[in-house]
Formats: C-alpha cells, sequence, structure tokens
C-alpha cells in the first residue's frame, strides 16, 4: 500500500494516480476514516490514562467511598471498552480501502487507458524473414514429437502440454544459460515454494483484484503461485536488512499456475496460455534512491538474455492503464512470432517502489542507523514455454528441423539440430 502521510498531505495527487490506472478508489473516504481513526485513537489513550488514574483512586479510597468509585471506574471500562471496537472497525474499514489503492504510476509513465496506448521504446533485430512457407510452433513441436498437448488432455485437461526429449532439453538449457548469464550479476539462484499463504500474497499486493486468476487450495487456505516473484517478494517480510546489503538481488525457477479465468478462446492450443508453465525470475530489494537505476539494469538483462538468442523482440512501455497495481513503471519485451506475424509478450520488468515492502514490513536500516521501507523490484529471466515457441518458430527450417541457439547448444547433449524423428 502506499503512504497514509502521502494520501493525507497530497490527496488530490493520490487521485490522478488513481485515476491513470483506472482504479475507482474513494479517496475522501479514506482521508474521513484516517482523520476518525486518529480522533478515536487520541480518545483511547485519553480514556485509558483515565481508567489509570481512577483505579489508583479507588485502591486508595476509604470503604465508604470505595463503591462509587468502583461504579466510577466500571463506566469508564465500559465506555473504553465500546470506543476500542469503534476504532478497530474505523481501523479495519480504512485498512480494506488502503489496499484497494494501487501503485501510483512514476512521473515518467504514460498516462493512457489501457493496452492500446503502450509504446515501442526499441527495437532488435528485424523480424525473421524465409524463403519458404513457415510453420506454427504447434505444427513443428508435435511433428518433431518434442510438444504433445492431446496426451497432457487426457491427465490434466485442455491447456496443459508435456515438453518431450529435445523440447525437454530446451528448457534445461534455457535454465542454465540464465544462470550463466545471471549469477556473475550477483543474482542467488533461489528454488522457491510454489504454495503461499494469503498473507504473504496479500502483502505482495495481489488478492484485493485479480483474485479469479489466482489457483486457492481453500481446505489449507494457499495459494499456487503465478510466478515466483510473489513467493520470493514475501520470503523477506517483517525482516530489516542492512544497507551494505543492498541491493540484494534473486533469480528463482519455479513452476508457476494461473486460471486465465478471462481469456477463454484466447490461445486454447498449444502451450502460448496454459494453467502451468515453468519460468526464472528476478528479484530485487533496493534502497529507494537507486531503484530506478536498478529498473534500468533488469531491463538490460531481459535484452541481454533475449539478444544472446539472438531472438527478433522489441521493448514496450506500459502506459498507466496497463498496470497491475504493485506495479509504479513496466516495461514489456515482445518476440516476434512469425507464424501468428506479430511480437508476443516474453518478458516484462517492473518497479514496485515501496508498495509491497510497506505491506510486507521489509525496512532497510541505513548506515547511520535510521529505518526505512526499502523497494522492491521484479523482472522475468525466461518464461520458459514462450520462449521455447520463440526459438521453435524463428529457427526453424525448410524441412521442419530446428536450429538450436548458438548460446543453448553447450547446454543441449550435443545437439544443434532439432531433426524430424
Amino acid at each position: 500500500m502506499i503512504d497514509i502521510k502521502l494520501i493525507r498531505e497530497n490527496p488530490e495527487a493520490v487521485k490522478a494516480g488513481c485515476r491513470a490506472k483506472n482504479a475507482d478508489v474513494d479517496i475522501d473516504a479514506v482521508i474521513r476514516l484516517d482523520a476518525e481513526r486518529r480522533e478515536l485513537i487520541q480518545k483511547s489513550e485519553g480514556l485509558k490514562a483515565q481508567q489509570n488514574r481512577e483505579s489508583e483512586e479507588v485502591a486508595k479510597a476509604a470503604p465508604a467511598e470505595r463503591a462509587a468509585k468502583i461504579e466510577a471506574l466500571k463506566k469508564i471500562k465500559d465506555e473504553f471498552r465500546a470506543l476500542e471496537a469503534r476504532l478497530d472497525a474505523t481501523s479495519a474499514e480504512l485498512d480494506k480501502l488502503l489496499r484497494l489503492i494501487p501503485n501510483l504510476p512514476r512521473p515518467d509513465v504514460k498516462v493512457g487507458k489501457d493496452d492500446s496506448e503502450n509504446f515501442v521504446i526499441s527495437t532488435f533485430m528485424e523480424p525473421t524473414k524465409f524463403d519458404f512457407d513457415p510453420k506454427d510452433y504447434m505444427t513443428l513441436g508435435e511433428k518433431l514429437g518434442i510438444i504433445d498437448v492431446e496426451r497432457a488432455g487426457k491427465v490434466s485437461g485442455a491447456r496443459f502440454g508435456f515438453l518431450l526429449r529435445e523440447g525437454a532439453l530446451l528448457e534445461f538449457a534455457l535454465v542454465q544459460y540464465a544462470m550463466k548469464t545471471l549469477l556473475p550479476e550477483g543474482f542467488a539462484p533461489v528454488v522457491p515454494p510454489v504454495m503461499i499463504n494469503e498473507k504473504a500474497m496479500g502483502g505482495m499486493g495481489y488478492l484485493d483484484r485479480g483474485r479469479d486468476e489466482i489457483y486457492h487450495l481453500a481446505e489449507d487456505n494457499l495459494f499456487l503461485v503465478g510466478t515466483s516473484e510473489q513467493v520470493i517478494g514475501a520470503m523477506h517480510m517483517d525482516e530489516i536488512m542492512n544497507e551494505v546489503d543492498l541491493p540484494l538481488r534473486y533469480v528463482g525457477f519455479s513452476s508457476c499456475f494461473r486460471r486465465e479465468a478471462g481469456s477463454y478462446g484466447k490461445d486454447v492450443r498449444g502451450i502460448l496460455r496454459v494453467h502451468q508453465f515453468d519460468k526464472l525470475e528476478m528479484f530485487s530489494f533496493t534502497t529507494p534512491e537507486v531503484s530506478d537505476k536498478e529498473h534500468e539494469f533488469l531491463r538490460s538483462m531481459e535484452e541481454r538474455l533475449l539478444q544472446g538468442l539472438k531472438l527478433p523482440h522489441h521493448v514496450l512501455g506500459i502506459c498507466s492503464g496497463d498496470l497491475g497495481d504493485p506495479a509504479a513503471r513496466k516495461w514489456d519485451l515482445e518476440t516476434w512470432i512469425p507464424s501468428q506475424n506479430t511480437y508476443r509478450e516474453t518478458h516484462s520488468t517492473s518497479t514496485c517502489t515501496d508498495y509491497q515492502a510497506r505491506r510486507l514490513n521489509i525496512r532497510l536500516r541505513r548506515k547511520d542507523g535510521t529505518v526505512e521501507i526499502l523497494h522492491t523490484l521484479n523482472g522475468t529471466a525466461f518464461a520458459i514455454g514462450r520462449t521455447i515457441i520463440a526459438i521453435l518458430e524463428n529457427y526453424q527450417q525448410a524441412d521442419g528441423s530446428i536450429r538450436v541457439p548458438e548460446a543453448l547448444q553447450p547446454y543441449m547433449n550435443g545437439i544443434t539440430v532439432i531433426g524430424p524423428r
């Protein structure tokens, strides 16, 4: 959530940020509830002090006066309990509204209504051209025996797939290639849990909206992660990090799960939009003054990884109306998919400023001993399935075989071309 002090001191800026993100939140009600809460706290503290004084008076009172003083003390206690109940209710209502306020867009973010107003920042390579009629990835993958959605459908249903043989090797090659690239840059590898509790998921900012996209295990009140960012970010909740240890960077590998509830009829066949996929995710904890620089760094890592694979792509600036609640700024990298004659998202990177850290109570201790909220950022290293799609389509040859990108060949058990079986 955002700092309540910002809402008190500059409510119009908060209202403007909410409008830019198409978020309908009653900021005036937040201000009113905040004022009411502070007034109730002041009254509660006054009654508590009065109760303590009256308790002392009862202890000192003569027998003849004690009954009257006990009765007066009882009335104060009853009033205090009623006031505390009002305070609890007001605080709960305020907290609910505060959690609906999205992170405000950074000043350099373009104000726009939706994804139609996103814009291209840079482009790497021209779209792939062929001197033959290129095939789509599913035709290639099924013919080569490396993608099987029919058998996955038998055991799991729609929107699942098997990666087989060289398809599976491509996944592990991408993991090794990413690790070789990222570890020298200070990223610590992590394999996190894929189930997360409500406090952690709520703290990361993914339950107030979009809950219908998340798998919930109701009996255990656990959620399946949609990205390892959600669990890595919460890993340090209720902790204080030392300034000298920042930035703290992780690269996490996990399976991810999404219901795709709002995607009926869209990319149903294949492995582009599935319920389960594997992903490598970068995550960074850093100081506020260098978080913009860290965001640029994460984007540069994404570009470096894609450029190393020699896959045509462009970088998109995401407008305010297409930002999720936690993100204050976001860039997407979209990779060229020849069969669709378009670019599709394979990477994104977001700065969430202090939004998630405040919810999760993750702080930093400065060298002078002062403590404040730190900043969190995330970025895709590889969404495995989508990257494999891009490789199959862009590296296909006339006979239906696939050239393995040079950057992945050291990890492919000697395979440089994936040929028909």
